[in-house]
């Protein structure tokens, strides 16, 4: 902190304990000093896949963050990767631009000029933007990361990649660096902890706050660990799948205390905020089949979401509540916070934290005061769709609709969260009042949503 802020801030005391301020102290030295803004996203982790959560799987640095941090321990995404991302990057549901699924294949769908991003609104205030892996929003450089706001970007497009060749599972080449392809020998998550560790190092603007966007491609399929990270799970799990799986979560766990390292030595851990999360809950399984040319064996175990319900792509907490922290050293206490939170959520409240205007069209609400202070409670609906079916959360309840084909009849399932958090006891038929209100928030927000989506089954 610099030093003539100090002396305010102790001349000022006043400042810090004002529960009438709506922007308290802490802010005011934010906006001074500046904030570094760190976001780390798991591809496919599931709520009982951190050691925090009570998993079996080692993750000691995520560990410490959430022991030192704050454990959102109601952080809600989307079913699965692309939405989470747009949802991110605009602080929107995903499904007001029509995306509800994974963008795959030859698809030319990417997030709309007319929308601004995280880091658009980010590069306004001066910061210096960085994505570094898994993008998932373009399947072609030209709507890569550096249209929609990022300064550098490096990693892959695609949403499943080879860990080693780097390319998607049907052959296509993925691996970028800004508006070029090219090729790379190492294993994907060695190879953007490295390229982390430079950019902090050597390639970002001294003068400038950043906003770096760390996206790994762990612990996705296909699984393609070596042995060593695999030893300590040889005599804990017994299907080869989970042992692999739990290897790739561990690698990157590892790679993720790596960069925590290079913050503190670089004096940059005191003013950077860092932020994991999931993209969305764990993938039962996988069966390749023609994927990578039958390269790899099945995976009949892979992630897990226990306690709570289903996998990813449904709406059920297994794919939407995912493990999330924030972290950010001297200024966060740490604390579990049960505050319901979106990842719609993320963009407006870093932007209000840095004091720069939140886009109109943004959804998410700012939720920092309720990250300081658990006590203070937000209450917001919390507006999910999917492929499959639809979810709103009204707190404490969960409404989910569930869509088979146009013109067949919607079914709907009605739960409490606070009472059945794993989603056991139905009642949708029990309180008909209640039925019919979560009903019409539900379809006030899908009428909202782009017109063009393809509400049936892919």
């Amino acid at each position: 902190m610099n030093t003539w802020l100090y002396k305010f801030v102790l001349c000022f005391p006043v400042l810090f304990y004002s529960c009438q301020k709506k922007e308290k102290v802490i802010d005011i030295v934010q906006k001074q000093d500046g904030v570094n803004i760190l976001v780390i996203i798991a591809d496919d982790a599931g709520w009982n896949d951190v050691g925090y959560n009570g998993s079996e799987i080692k993750t000691p640095n995520l560990d410490a963050l959430a022991q030192n941090g704050v454990q959102l321990n109601r952080f809600y995404v989307n079913p699965t990767c692309s939405p989470s991302r747009i949802s991110l990057l605009t602080g929107m549901p995903s499904s007001r631009i029509g995306v509800v699924a994974p963008i795959s294949g030859k698809s030319k769908k990417t997030l709309p000029d007319s929308i601004t991003t995280l880091p658009q609104a980010l590069k306004k205030q001066d910061y210096q933007t960085a994505l570094l892996g898994k993008w998932h929003l373009g399947l072609d450089v030209a709507n890569g990361p550096n249209k929609f706001g990022f300064d550098y970007a490096y990693g892959f497009l695609h949403g499943q990649i080879d860990q080693y060749t780097h390319r998607y599972k049907n052959g296509d080449a993925s691996w970028y660096r800004n508006d070029k392809l090219i090729e790379e020998k190492g294993h994907t998550t060695d190879l953007l902890t490295k390229e982390t560790i430079n950019w902090l190092t050597k390639e970002r603007d001294t003068t400038k706050n950043f906003y770096l966007q760390l996206a790994y491609s762990a612990p996705h399929f296909p699984l393609q660990e070596e042995e060593h990270w695999k030893t300590p799970y040889l005599k804990i799990f017994k299907d080869q799948s989970r042992i692999d799986f739990a290897a790739a979560m561990s690698h990157m766990d590892h790679s993720i205390g790596m960069v925590m390292e290079t913050l503190e030595e670089q004096s940059l851990d005191d003013n950077t905020l860092v932020i994991f999360i999931s993209d969305n809950g764990a993938m039962e399984n996988w069966y390749p089949t023609y994927q990578y040319d039958g390269k790899f064996n099945p995976n009949p175990v892979l992630g897990s979401n226990a306690p709570l319900r289903d996998w990813k792509t449904s709406n059920y907490e297994g794919a939407i509540r995912v493990p999330a922290i924030m972290y950010w050293k001297n200024n966060l206490k740490p604390q579990v916070n049960s505050n319901y939170i979106s990842i719609q959520d993320i963009m407006p409240s870093i932007l209000s934290l840095i004091g720069g205007d939140i886009p109109d069209k943004v959804e998410g609400v700012n939720l920092w005061e309720s990250i300081k202070n658990p006590d203070v409670s937000i209450s917001h609906d919390i507006y999910i769709r999917g492929h499959i079916q639809e979810s709103l959360i009204h707190k404490p309840w969960k409404i989910i609709r569930n869509r088979y084909k146009i013109g067949k009849k919607e079914t709907y399932q009605l739960y409490n969260l606070e009472t059945d958090p794993e989603e056991k006891n139905n009642i949708i038929d029990q309180d008909t009042t209640l039925a019919k209100s979560m009903k019409i928030l539900l379809q006030n927000q899908f009428l909202k949503d782009d017109k063009t989506v393809n509400v049936e089954l892919p």
